[in-house]
């Protein structure tokens, strides 16, 4: 019996594709409304999606003219959308870098209780460089500090929500007593980068703590993901390269002393769905035509940490030397490595690499019909690619009403999906044990 994938939506603008927006399929509600949010939400906990994602980012975009890559705060947002929610997880992007650990574990914390034990925190160490000039002096933290950070921030956070036994709260009125004193206690707290005495001042959440996910493919990144992630998102063009990162993550999850099964590995997929190839394929031109080159080359610049690409010329086929060393990058250095390696593979034009990275910024992209991104799933799952995905829809509503309608029922049908809900957390969905 195949095991159940997990399925998680990821909320981004009016879809992944970057000319969604334009598209007269997409939702016409600005992305300031947060009834745009609880809406997906809860259509996806209609289609038994065991999450939804929000992510962060903490600049304006300087393509603003034409991209509208601006959303609602997400922690705040997921606040709202956890009260139109009944079921599905709620998982959100905070930055180790430029929040204080106390405040950020006490607003999540307080969102696990408000959403009954369903949050998630997508632990990101901000790469960007405009995100530097609004905190601080505008010097932008390298990759080497914001991962030795994150690890003692991240242990600040365990220690936090650990603070109160799970039963502290006794709430006793006849004998005047709230809580067990004896169950709650400060962390004392004092390293290279932070000092925080605690304890906590939220009681201890349903699900212990917040689901704890990551994102970075570095060799830091995957070895903070093997440590700590409970889940995580990752972004790869091709199978093959899907293949050897859960590979490399299951064993350094096992080197850590973890049960693989408690560190799930989701990788982007963005289905443009078609009832035949031929309409599939009809609809990726629709929206490609859509798409402004020039800002896809502006995006790619902020994943190169503001690498200068103006001289590239649109259609000479590129070399990994028109790229700097994704070493030697310290904004999103795994997405540098997946652009320079593509490059090293196809040796496209830079209009077909930015055509590519316009579907979803390098994550892996398919047109087919209903059957066939069924098949191309249940590949993934059952070769080793996937414990499931993290869905990205081109178009938002449009492409998540077809996934759920026309995808959904074949991968129950082939018992790859769940028909109900088993749990009510977070880590229920994601069949997580207890911190």
């Amino acid at each position: 019996m195949p095991k159940h994938m997990i399925l998680n939506l990821f909320i981004h603008g009016r879809g992944h594709h970057e000319a969604a927006w334009r598209h007269p399929k997409a939702s016409p509600l600005p992305l300031s409304h947060i009834q745009y949010f609880q809406g997906l939400a809860q259509r996806a906990e209609e289609g038994l999606f065991d999450s939804i994602f929000l992510a962060d980012q903490l600049a304006l975009g300087p393509d603003v003219d034409s991209a509208p890559r601006t959303w609602l705060e997400p922690l705040t947002a997921l606040g709202a959308i956890a009260t139109a929610t009944s079921k599905i997880g709620l998982i959100a992007t905070a930055s180790t870098t430029y929040t204080e650990p106390y405040n950020l574990v006490r607003q999540l914390a307080s969102l696990d209780h408000i959403s009954n034990g369903r949050i998630g925190w997508n632990v990101v160490t901000s790469w960007s460089v405009p995100a530097a000039g609004n905190y601080g002096d505008g010097a932008q933290v390298s990759h080497d500090i914001r991962y030795a950070k994150a690890r003692e921030y991240i242990e600040i956070a365990k220690a936090l929500w650990a603070s109160w036994d799970a039963d502290a709260i006794q709430d006793d009125r006849a004998a005047g007593r709230y809580a067990r004193a004896d169950g709650i206690r400060p962390i004392n707290h004092k390293g290279e980068y932070y000092a925080v005495t605690g304890p906590l001042n939220v009681p201890q959440s349903r699900q212990g703590r917040p689901v704890l996910i990551q994102a970075g493919s570095s060799e830091t990144g995957r070895d903070f993901a093997a440590t700590h992630a409970e889940a995580i998102f990752t972004a790869h063009l091709e199978k093959a390269a899907a293949q050897a990162f859960y590979t490399d993550i299951k064993a350094r999850v096992r080197q850590k002393g973890r049960a693989e099964d408690q560190a799930l590995v989701l990788p982007g997929f963005s289905p443009m769905i078609g009832s035949t190839e031929a309409e599939a394929e009809r609809l990726t031109r629709e929206i490609n035509d859509l798409a402004d080159p020039e800002v896809g080359r502006t995006r790619m610049s902020g994943r190169f940490g503001g690498h200068d690409f103006s001289h590239l010329p649109m259609d000479t086929p590129l070399s990994p030397e028109d790229f700097p060393d994704p070493d030697t990058v310290q904004a999103a250095r795994s997405r540098t490595a997946v652009i320079v390696d593509l490059v090293r593979r196809e040796k496209p034009t830079l209009r077909q690499l930015l055509s590519k990275l316009a579907g979803a910024r390098g994550h892996f992209t398919f047109a087919g019909t209903p059957d066939q991104v069924a098949d191309l799933m249940q590949d993934w799952i059952e070769d080793g690619a996937a414990d499931g995905f993290n869905l990205m829809p081109p178009v938002l509503p449009y492409m998540l009403d077809v996934f759920i309608d026309e995808v959904v029922p074949i991968l129950q049908k082939r018992g790859l999906f769940k028909t109900e809900y088993q749990g009510d957390t977070l880590r229920d969905h994601y069949r997580l044990n207890m911190p």
